[in-house]
C-alpha cells in the first residue's frame, strides 16, 4: 500500500509542483507577447543621441506645457505630444536659432534635437495663429544646472 501511495504521489503531484513552479517563474519574469500592455497610442520618438537632456512638452488647444522652463546651455531633445483634438507643431526660436517639428495629428509625438546657447528662447507653436491664440511660453537658457520646472502658457484655451 506504501508503495502505490508513493508511485500516486509522484505521478501527479510532483508534475504539479513543477508546473507551478515553472509558470511562477514565467510569472516573475514578466513572460507575455511584449506588447507593453497599456497604451495603444504610439510611443514618442527617441532621440537616439547619447548626451542629450529630455525636455518634454505637452501641446493641447491652445497651451503649451514644458516639462523644464529654466535649462544650462547644451544639447536637449524636446519631444513633443500632441494632447489636443487640433493638428499643433513646436518651434523654437532664440538666441540666432529657429527649428521646428513637423505637423503633429491628435496623439501624434515628434523629437526635435536642438543644441541651446545662453538665452530667452520663445516656444510655440507655429500653425494657423495657434501662436497668437496663446499657445507659446518661454524658455530661459543660462547657468550650469538644469532646474525643473514648469513653462505654461497664460492663455485658459479657447
Amino acid at each position: 500500500m506504501a508503495t502505490t501511495l508513493r508511485t500516486c504521489v509522484r505521478r501527479t503531484v510532483g508534475p504539479g509542483l513543477a508546473a507551478g513552479a515553472l509558470a511562477g517563474i514565467l510569472v516573475a519574469c514578466g513572460g507575455g507577447d511584449d506588447n507593453g500592455g497599456g497604451s495603444s497610442s504610439s510611443p514618442p520618438e527617441q532621440s537616439g543621441k547619447p548626451g542629450t537632456t529630455q525636455v518634454d512638452v505637452k501641446m493641447t488647444d491652445f497651451k503649451m506645457q514644458l516639462s523644464k522652463s529654466t535649462l544650462a546651455a547644451g544639447d536637449y531633445t524636446f519631444v513633443a505630444k500632441n494632447d489636443g483634438h487640433h493638428d499643433h507643431a513646436l518651434e523654437i526660436e532664440g538666441s540666432g536659432t529657429e527649428q521646428k517639428t513637423r505637423t503633429l495629428e491628435p496623439g501624434e509625438s515628434a523629437s526635435l534635437t536642438i543644441t541651446l546657447k545662453d538665452g530667452t528662447y520663445e516656444v510655440y507653436c507655429p500653425v494657423d495663429g495657434h501662436k497668437d491664440m496663446g499657445m507659446k511660453t518661454e524658455l530661459t537658457v543660462g547657468g550650469t544646472a538644469s532646474q525643473s520646472g514648469t513653462g505654461k502658457t497664460d492663455s485658459n484655451g479657447y
